[in-house]
């Protein structure tokens, strides 16, 4: 696999365990980043507002360098790290799974737990349908209409999604490049026009 290339999510999924009459719920997603998964987080907790704990990790990144594992309330490393684990086991990045535990009333401990967490996040990724993307960047170019042809040649031959444009005194475009391609495009861009990242 290329540096720029990770494994993720191609849609939300969710698995389900019980255990001793505590259901734990697992929704795994594929997020671009923290902003994302506060998002998430909030949303999750609103919508099940009534459960007990939503322990969750996140791993960002081709490098996979970003992550995070919460137990949020649950003993020390008994419900992050498993999830953690889980999403590396199973190759991913860019991915956040949060698993909602609804107490049963009886108490699992430790060990417990971790089987519980492990198992509701490795339920869900069973179910997931996983697909092969690629680490990206914005630029915006700015050039003259007399340059649009050869802008438009670099957009077309890239096949780069076009986010925003703006053809007015100037035109203004802000394209979405893969990391490993944006010195090409931005060498071809510059030949033409003003780019910023």
């Amino acid at each position: 696999m290329a540096e720029d290339t990770y494994r993720t999510l191609r849609a939300p999924v969710e698995g389900l365990y019980k255990e001793k009459g505590s259901k734990f719920i697992a929704r795994a997603y594929a997020v671009r980043s923290e902003e994302e998964v506060k998002e998430i987080l909030q949303a999750l907790r609103k919508e099940y507002f009534d459960a007990r704990h939503h322990c969750y990790a996140y791993l960002l990144g081709a490098d996979k360098a970003t992550y995070r594992a919460n137990d949020d309330g649950e003993p020390n490393h008994s419900a992050g790290d498993p999830i953690l684990g889980q999403i590396r086991a199973a190759g991913l990045s860019n991915v956040l799974v949060v698993v909602i535990r609804y107490f049963g009333g009886v108490k699992l401990g430790v060990g417990g737990l971790i089987h519980a967490y492990k198992t509701a996040t490795a339920e869900a990724l069973a179910l997931a349908q996983i697909e092969e993307r690629h680490e990206t960047a914005l630029l915006t170019v700015q050039f003259s209409y007399e340059q649009m042809n050869d802008i438009m040649r670099v957009v077309k031959d890239f096949d780069l999604p076009v986010l925003q444009q703006d053809f007015q005194l100037d035109c203004r475009l802000t394209v979405e490049v893969r990391t490993s391609l944006v010195p090409q495009v931005q060498a071809l861009f510059e030949k033409h026009g003003l780019v910023q990242q």
